[in-house]
């Protein structure tokens, strides 16, 4: 619609914003109306209309097979729309039109906005399935009457009401018909159904909703006056009421065709089993942060004794042992820890890795500088727990191979995605300016237990490449490339 309004006509954005606020709230219209509807804009020029948006009845069948949507219409070959748009009055007369063997009963609606016109809604109505009506189909059509009067009026949609209409109840769902003093008088058999479930055992027409709304809900004092007047339509609002182990949503669209208000719209739904599934999943993903803290708290409890036992040993090489493990363990446990404070499986990885380095560099405080460059953005858990592991082995060996006895150097970490890397890949870079590698080195057939590690993880558990050469100029590079999720 965007494209179409601003190539074809001249309104402003302020115009454009009430178009799309009235598309969002029109399906409740041709429901109503069992009608499809077009909305058609003048051109910039006056010569024709075209046809901006459209919108079919989940109440009845369509007039329209195809899309009309695009299509360019010259002024004068549709004599309704110019009356409706010269006049700003909803115009009726006229006789059905045949489309395709059906006749269909076409009305046209003025789309106002602070007294300028800016469209016209084409009402259309297939003819066929028109029969003696029912009492309900009769309030639907009063209730589009009364609608389409005030979006005439520019008094519809609500001005900052805009619903997710993906939510929101619609007139299947169940609908209640009020008078001006909030009293019942018309609802429809799914609406009933929704507060025989709420724990009523009467009928509802002659009793005034709100009143009735308020009993049925367990709670007693100032929310009940403010559920009272929603629930006698008093304003567009909308909300949810619990009793009776139901919750039912309702919205309220007051009806003022004429300027005062004559009655109003309930629209409600019965969300209990969807409320229920949401409760389980809250409850779930509760559980999981609290698996994740468990986790964390456990193996912060594995690295104290860790480091408790190689307090107690002797060994050089034993006691190194013991704290690279401590390490190993407390990568694993920054993971969980950030878990636990995430409602997914996904985490941001840039703090990960700033305190996998501020972990690794005190194994020689002072001396060597780390720093990371670059964005490693979110990343799932079955790829951040690996590689929290492989940078720590991989800078950790660097701080320990790189540099002689109290030599000063630099360590860096970058990371490339997005930008020039949009195809789902990770590429980590962590460069040392110390002393290089040995001659004949080959990363792949070393016995270091932390390279082995490193391998391990990278081309088994993230299905990446690992490649440790030296650096251009002086010290060592590890590059490491890794298949990511793309970031959306």
């Amino acid at each position: 619609m965007n494209d179409l309004v601003r190539q074809h006509t001249a309104l402003s954005d302020a115009e454009l914003d009430w178009l799309h606020l009235l598309v969002s709230e029109w399906q409740l219209l041709a429901d109503l109306s069992f009608a499809d509807l077009v909305l058609w804009v003048p051109t910039r020029d006056g010569t024709r209309y075209v046809s901006v948006a459209q919108m079919r009845p989940n109440t009845g069948p369509t007039s329209y097979q195809d899309d009309m949507v695009g299509h360019l219409v010259p002024r004068g070959r549709r004599p309704m729309l110019d009356a409706a748009l010269d006049e700003g009055r909803i115009v009726r007369e006229g006789d059905p039109e045949w489309r395709e063997e059906v006749p269909v009963r076409v009305e046209s609606i003025p789309v106002r906005r602070e007294g300028r016109v800016l469209g016209v809604i084409a009402r259309n109505t297939n003819l066929l399935s028109v029969r003696t009506p029912s009492r309900l189909e009769l309030t639907y059509l009063q209730s589009a009457s009364d609608l389409a009067q005030m979006i005439a009026a520019g008094a519809f949609p609500f001005a900052g009401q805009q619903l997710d209409m993906d939510s929101s109840p619609r007139v299947g769902d169940g609908l209640i018909r009020l008078d001006a003093e909030g009293v019942v008088q018309y609802a429809s058999p799914n609406g009933l159904s929704a507060y025989h479930r709420l724990g009523l055992n009467t009928d509802l027409v002659g009793t005034h909703l709100g009143r009735t709304t308020a009993e049925l809900a367990p709670s007693r004092g100032p929310v009940d006056e403010a559920l009272v007047k929603l629930a006698s339509g008093w304003a567009p609002r909308g909300t949810e009421v619990e009793g009776n182990d139901c919750v039912v949503q309702l919205r309220a669209i007051p009806l003022k065709p004429k300027g005062t208000r004559i009655g109003s719209l309930i629209l409600l739904r019965d969300v209990t089993e969807l409320r229920r599934r949401e409760r389980e999943l809250i409850t779930k993903d509760a559980t999981i942060r609290e698996i994740h803290h468990r986790v964390k708290n456990n193996l912060q409890t594995v690295a104290a004794l860790l480091r408790l036992q190689a307090r107690r040993i002797d060994s050089v090489k034993g006691r190194e042992a013991l704290e690279e493990a401590v390490r190993r363990v407390g990568s694993i446990a920054i993971v969980h820890e950030t878990l636990s404070q995430n409602l997914d499986e996904r985490v941001e990885f840039d703090e990960i890795a700033d305190r996998v380095l501020a972990m690794v560099a005190e194994i020689s405080p002072g001396q060597v500088t780390c720093r990371r460059t670059g964005r490693f953005g979110i990343l799932d858990a079955e790829v951040a727990t690996p590689l929290s592991m492989v940078l720590t082995e991989v800078i950790q060996n660097a701080l320990e191979h790189a540099f002689a006895e109290g030599q000063p150097g630099r360590v860096e970490v970058s990371a490339v995605r997005g930008g020039d890397r949009k195809d789902g890949r990770l590429l980590i870079t962590v460069r040392d300016d110390g002393r290089g590698l040995p001659d004949g080195f080959d990363a792949k057939r070393s016995g270091n237990l932390g390279l082995q590690i490193v391998r391990t993880l990278v081309e088994g558990e993230l299905g990446g490449s690992f490649d440790m050469v030296p650096a251009p100029g002086r010290g060592t590079q590890v590059v490491l490339d890794v298949p990511v999720r793309v970031e959306k």
